[in-house]
């Protein structure tokens, strides 16, 4: 099994029903939730006027390989009903691969490491609460 590092993020309609759900359904796709951070409100990040996100960050084992994770995550996010219209716009649910075990990974579909998750504060906070020691190993 592989451990695994992925960001949530919802600023649509019932936030907080989108990340419970959006949990809940990686689970049943077979992805093993570990912990999950707190819950926190914050501001687009480079991105058009839009509402305040509800992000969090959960560490999970899984037997996908890379690929199919992403896979994985982007059927929750249709699933759930997201509508890529444009850009870094507003979203029901938004699901980022950050970290795959202790791989480094570049393909046209995915970046591992997540490229700028140490700029983003609503990504840092949530994944250094759920594993202090992460920094060591990015």
């Amino acid at each position: 099994m592989s451990i695994v590092y992925l960001a949530l993020g919802s600023n649509l309609g019932d936030r907080l029903h989108y990340l419970h759900k959006a949990i809940e359904e990686l689970q049943n796709h077979g992805v093993k939730v570990l912990k999950v951070s707190t819950i926190i409100e914050s501001d687009p990040f480079d991105a058009p006027p839009q509402g305040k996100f509800l992000n969090a960050v959960l560490k999970a084992e899984t037997l996908y390989t890379p690929e199919e994770l992403i896979d994985v995550t982007q059927a929750v996010e249709r699933q759930l009903g997201r509508v890529k219209k444009m850009f870094h716009g507003p979203r029901v649910i938004d699901i980022d691969v950050l970290l795959y075990d202790d791989i480094k990974l570049t393909t046209p579909r995915l970046l591992i490491p997540h490229p700028g998750m140490c700029e983003r504060s609503f990504v840092m906070g949530p994944l250094l609460e759920i594993d202090p020691g992460i920094l060591k190993r990015l």
